[in-house]
């Protein structure tokens, strides 16, 4: 099992909560993004940098994904290109994506963009906060914690 983090946008703090899950249960994390990214020296971390485009480090993603990894991202299209590849899908938020809740949240994605490009404000998302952080941490605890202790 590996994890792959769509890094373009994840926050710093997630980031360096995967560093020390990465070293602490000696998982590859990899983070992919469309511009250079600094990790710290481990076996187990490094960057991956694709070319700048449309969905780029998403299209890589979605093509280093196998059945049973772990993908970190808000992004609900490569979030529902992960689940059918067999990943789990975890936001930074610490909210997981599943086959019961992709389309709706695929739908409603959908209903914003209309509502933007039709000129109505609809907002973002809140700021990113301690108890996302928090929230995010102990997801990722369980699951990693859940695969260490699974028969293989």
């Amino acid at each position: 099992m590996q994890v792959l983090v769509d890094a373009d946008a994840c926050p710093v703090v997630v980031k360096e909560i995967l560093f020390r899950a990465a070293r602490r249960v000696e998982v590859c994390v990899t983070l992919v993004a469309n511009q250079y990214l600094r990790t710290p020296p481990s076996r187990f971390i490094k960057a991956l940098q694709v070319p700048a485009g449309f969905d780029a480090a998403d299209d890589r993603i979605v093509e280093l994904v196998r059945d049973g990894d772990l993908v970190i991202t808000a992004d609900i299209p490569l979030a529902a290109a992960a689940l059918d590849k067999g990943a789990h899908v975890l936001d930074p938020r610490g909210t997981w994506f599943s086959r019961d809740n992709i389309r709706e949240r695929l739908t409603m994605r959908d209903v914003m963009d209309q509502l933007r490009s039709s000129g109505i404000e609809t907002g973002g998302p809140a700021p990113y906060s301690a108890s996302d952080s928090k929230v995010f941490a102990g997801q990722l605890d369980r699951f990693l914690a859940r695969r260490r202790t699974a028969p293989r």
